[in-house]
């Protein structure tokens, strides 16, 4: 009889769902699968005490089902996080389609995809993510009201990444102030990693403030591209993690900050757009404070996109979307302030002022 070893590792993945690493108490999982579109995706709804939970749609092509599983779980989690730090009244969920959007994604996929979250009846309500365009919601609005970041024409708030990276921009300019005494950026050197839509909107606003901004990114024709339109400079070396610059700006995907960058990084301030950068959010969160380097929480500076969706739920126009936008930067000074205060990292900083939240309207539904 051979006996079969089954490492720690492996162990984590043939669990039930409950049991994986990233599962923190979600309400809901959905699991979405059409033979006839190819459409194999994954609902996470992590939280609706605060309300409906809203997140955007990501499809990327995963490496398996469970990476698929792994990114809407941690996802949604964030969304819930995201919403209550800056205020919204709104819960946290995530969707991921598993496939390549260059070459699977269908108008058949995406509607088929829309009667899914029409079948949650409003308890989720999607929006845009990777891989992803505002023409797609506005086909998943044919099918579903429950869907967010459809076009100004048709009454929407439009594309939301200019919004994100505005926000992105306030949080950096937060960190640089507690790290450097000035919020100004210019002359300051900075690496964005990753120039899709909201990348390239950070790129500008640093451009603009005359910010020494460096490039870098997989899609070597978006490189050629941003870089003449802003004359920044294109990183050619071999790891950026180990680079002397003022400001690390991660907008790619996440878990970039981990064991083998952290020990690496020279940035001074960590301010990005992507989700989910720590790899494991006690261990690094710590590993960056021991360094002395400044973190702005991602879910919290990373904001605007929601902001920007939410303005369709309530019906508030572009200078209240600018104004809560902009309040990313009082948020990032208290919550930065808030951690050194108390010896806590910054992340944690921002899930305690979250969660504070949350369990006042929990206790308020509980007493009503």
């Amino acid at each position: 009889m051979v006996q079969q070893v089954i490492s720690a590792n492996e162990l984590h993945k043939i669990d039930p769902v409950f049991g994986q690493l990233s599962f923190d108490d979600h309400e809901q999982i959905v699991f979405c699968n059409d033979k006839d579109t190819g459409l194999k995706a994954i609902i996470g709804i992590h939280n609706t005490v605060l309300g409906p939970a809203l997140g955007g749609t990501r499809m990327w092509n995963y490496a398996n089902e469970w990476e698929a599983l792994n990114d809407a779980l941690r996802l949604s989690r964030g969304m819930t996080y995201k919403s209550a730090i800056t205020g919204l009244n709104l819960g946290g969920g995530k969707a991921v389609i598993i496939g390549d959007a260059k070459t699977q994604k269908s108008p058949e996929l995406m509607l088929r995809f829309g009667e899914f979250v029409h079948s949650l009846s409003g308890k989720y309500i999607t929006a845009e993510d990777v891989g992803m365009e505002t023409s797609d919601m506005d086909l998943v609005r044919t099918v579903t009201p429950y869907v967010t970041g459809i076009s100004e024409s048709i009454g929407g708030a439009g594309n939301p990444s200019p919004i994100t990276a505005y926000g992105v921009f306030m949080g950096m300019k937060a960190a640089a102030k507690f790290k450097f005494g000035t919020d100004v950026l210019e002359g300051k050197s900075v690496i964005v990693q990753g120039i899709g839509h909201v990348g390239e909107s950070l790129v500008e606003h640093l451009t603009n403030e005359g910010a020494n901004v460096i490039i870098s990114d997989i899609n070597e024709a978006r490189l050629e591209e941003v870089s003449k339109k802003y004359n920044a400079t294109i990183y050619r070396g071999k790891d950026l993690y180990s680079e002397a610059v003022d400001i690390y700006a991660p907008c790619a995907l996440g878990a970039t900050i981990n064991n083998n960058t952290i020990i690496n990084i020279q940035a001074k301030v960590i301010a990005g757009a992507a989700n989910n950068q720590l790899a494991n959010e006690k261990v690094h969160g710590q590993m960056l404070q021991d360094k002395g380097i400044v973190y702005a929480p991602d879910f919290l500076i990373n904001a605007g996109g929601i902001i920007n969706v939410y303005a369709e739920l309530e019906n508030y126009g572009k200078a209240e979307i600018m104004r809560k936008t902009e309040n990313i930067y009082n948020t990032t000074l208290e919550i930065l302030s808030n951690a050194e205060a108390n010896s806590i990292t910054t992340h944690q900083a921002a899930l305690n002022l979250a969660q504070s939240r949350i369990d006042a309207r929990k206790k308020e539904n509980l007493n009503s």
